[in-house]
């Protein structure tokens, strides 16, 4: 199978955008992100993986309606491809059969 590659942070974007689905602009994924993963994440280091996601073919983007709130400035709406698809299931196989591969010896700790 072809190689998608995705950082961690990429994915964690794309895997945001599927759960936000028809909602997921920069605000909502930013929001989500920091609330179901627990890090920060600067406004500037989301739009940058956005644009490389999209510029890879993993997400589409469309504008929405102009809004007051906004001062006129559109939404712009993210969507999962295909290939974004491809690419998130690559990742997950290839965690899942690390974790699978691992001993379990290796991982038999005792918190005290």
């Amino acid at each position: 199978m072809k190689p998608y590659p995705l950082g961690e942070f990429e994915e964690i974007v794309l895997l945001t955008v599927g759960v936000l689905y028809n909602e997921a602009y920069g605000v909502a994924i930013k929001d989500a992100i920091e609330e179901r993963a627990e890090r920060k994440v600067s406004v500037g280091a989301l739009q940058s993986a956005l644009k490389r996601l999209e510029k890879k073919g993993y997400l589409e983007s469309r504008q929405g309606e102009a809004s007051s709130q906004r001062g006129g400035k559109p939404k712009r709406y993210y969507t999962i491809t295909a290939f974004g698809k491809l690419a998130l299931q690559q990742n997950r196989d290839i965690r899942n059969t690390l974790w699978e591969s691992i001993p379990k010896l290796a991982l038999d700790f005792k918190f005290s």
